[in-house]
């Protein structure tokens, strides 16, 4: 081989491995989180789950994802090890498909359907779709779907390179003759190991095999070491992932690893056993790029086969190797609330924001009591109840400190225009939940001092004060509802309450002045009930930018500022019906 067919080599190399890259990110994209989901539902049978992974894995075609996301998932308390266990097994079978697409391109025939199999004849068909969505693709989806087309084009066409250019090396006796030497077993495991660990992936370390297979100087008996390796090399991902989580989520990795070494000894014993007695034939035929396929499914469904019986011994093996202790239960205790949020989910954004929407309507919920409980303080003040609400504002606050660092790390991520939306608005949301919180606790600091004064209002303004916080309560209610039940509808119906609270407002401290005037009310009163009133209508605008976030999900055309002025035609008669409607309802008797 000259210089030129060594560049080719490393083009082709290149190529391929970016190939897969881009594939695999755009099969990702495209579930959006779904089949993380099904993951995450995962029944307890365990051939259901060995079903499950085999077929997540064959979809995204990365085992090494697959085990990284039950590594999340353990880690974040989702997911049970005795769960996890079987989806592991399943994810080496699903793996396998990638080195079957791979053996097409030993595909010889002068039949014109046949020829049309091999990938070099039906990958250029494919870039030439995937190259012409990406130009005129308007959605996320077929932008997601026009990488898969390519990357697989890439990936082949990075294959079929490497292929032509180590041809030749197949007439180089000394290139042949290091070949040979993989055929020390433990040579051809270490071998197999190191260069799947270097480029963490098994799919890609056997299409390497593949391709160097057309040089004729590797044989079946050679090749099973190689193979065996390179699955125990693939576990090094899952490692390095487990690092810096907890013993649940390291315990899954090492039950990876227990599985893909203990599956390589017994396969490597049971075959040189019987190869030592039967002399098998084929062990010494030349191997293809079909024979290493078959190897590579052969080895994995044999190891799952032979050790799904022993899934809780796997596990035991995991807890010996790191035992429990006290300190892991009070830690899983105390952090269980936000361990949705690992930082391995950051690689499959869809799910990522799936897990804090989850957690943005706990602290919808949060946001709803707290204020609540904030309000019914003016008509039955407790001690109790005043410290609940205590309570519930550190809690939001919490929740805006987690969620807050969580979404900026996930904003940085390759996200589509329509995750960056949902990220962006889900920042925003979870802002306007914090301060509905410290409004709540102003008003639970101002019933205190009302309780330690003994003050009280006038029958007039505590009526005004009645229907100025059913009002308030009213469009609390509908925003979180909304928001909690993805409800457009019904955040439609939030910003004409909203205009109704601001002539409220208005309303409520003109009347105070007039009875300030006349001396029916004092100035510390008047102030009293002007910080209610504030904290009142700054809730409702709280409630009405949750609505609006709501609505730009749905029409990006939407405006933040100004919402109103945009409203024009049917849809502006609706606003100006339901603003009537709420003025009637939430009418101050004169």
């Amino acid at each position: 081989m000259d210089i030129f067919g060594f560049l080719s080599l490393i083009g082709g190399l290149a190529l391929f491995l970016y190939g897969m890259n881009v594939m695999g990110g755009g099969l990702e994209k495209l579930s959006g989180g779904k089949l993380e989901r099904v993951l995450e539902k995962l029944t307890s049978s365990p051939w259901k789950a060995v079903l499950l992974g085999a077929g997540v894995t064959a979809v995204i075609q990365s085992s090494s994802a697959t085990t990284v996301m039950l590594v999340g998932f353990v880690n974040s308390g989702i997911m049970k090890l005795s769960q996890a266990v079987g989806i592991i097994m399943g994810a080496n079978i699903g793996t396998t498909i990638t080195s079957w697409l791979l053996s097409l391109t030993g595909i010889e025939s002068g039949n014109f359907f046949i020829r049309m199999l091999k990938p070099s004849s039906f990958s250029p068909i494919l870039a030439l779709i995937g190259i012409i969505l990406m130009m005129r693709a308007k959605s996320d989806r077929r932008k997601d779907a026009s990488e898969i087309l390519l990357g697989f084009a890439v990936l082949m066409f990075g294959m079929e390179t490497m292929s032509d250019a180590v041809k030749p090396l197949a007439d180089v006796p000394e290139f042949t003759g290091i070949l040979t030497r993989f055929s020390n077993p433990l040579l051809g495991i270490l071998v197999g190991a190191l260069l799947t660990a270097v480029i963490q992936s098994s799919s890609a370390s056997v299409g390497i095999l593949q391709a160097l297979s057309v040089t004729g100087a590797f044989t079946y008996g050679s090749v099973i070491p190689i193979i065996m390796g390179q699955n125990i090399g693939t576990c090094v991902t899952a490692m390095i992932s487990a690092v810096g989580a907890n013993k649940g989520a390291r315990r899954t990795a090492f039950v990876h690893l227990y599985f893909n070494v203990i599956g390589s000894v017994v396969f490597f014993f049971a075959y040189t056993l019987l190869n030592t007695i039967f002399q098998f034939e084929f062990a010494r035929e030349t191997v293809g790029a079909a024979g290493i396929a078959a190897i590579h499914s052969i080895f994995n469904i044999f190891a799952t086969l032979i050790l799904l019986p022993f899934t809780k011994g796997l596990e035991k093996l995991a807890y010996l190797t790191i035992p429990a202790g006290q300190e892991e239960m009070e830690a899983s205790e105390s952090q269980e609330e936000f361990s949705i949020l690992d930082v391995r989910f950051l690689s499959t954004p869809g799910f990522a924001i799936e897990q804090c929407l989850s957690l943005v309507r706990k602290m919808a919920e949060t946001a709803g009591d707290v204020m609540t409980n904030a309000m019914e303080l003016f008509e039955h003040y407790s001690k109790e109840k005043a410290e609940l609400v205590n309570r519930q504002e550190e809690l939001l606050d919490r929740y805006e400190d987690k969620l807050g660092a969580y979404l900026t790390q996930l904003s940085s991520q390759n996200l589509t225009a329509k995750e960056g939306q949902s990220v962006s608005a889900l920042i925003h949301s979870i802002n306007d939940f914090e301060r509905i919180g410290d409004h709540a606790l102003n008003l639970m600091e101002i019933a205190g001092d009302m309780k330690k004064k003994k003050i009280e209002f006038s029958k007039k303004a505590k009526h005004e004060l009645e229907v100025f916080g059913e009002a308030v309560q009213d469009i609390l209610n509908r925003s979180i509802e909304a928001f909690i039940n993805h409800d457009t509808e019904l955040a439609l119906s939030v910003e004409p309450l909203e205009e109704v609270i601001d002539d409220l407002n208005k309303e409520v401290k003109k009347r105070h002045i007039k009875r300030l005037q006349k001396g029916k009310c004092t100035i510390d009163l008047g102030l009293v009930l002007s910080d209610i009133a504030v904290n009142y209508e700054r809730v409702a605008d709280h409630c009405s930018n949750l609505a609006v976030y709501m609505i730009q999900m749905e029409d990006s055309t939407v405006e933040a500022h100004g919402y109103v002025n945009q409203l024009s035609g049917k849809t502006k008669e609706r606003f100006e019906q339901m603003e009537q409607e709420y003025r009637e309802k939430y009418q101050l008797v004169s």
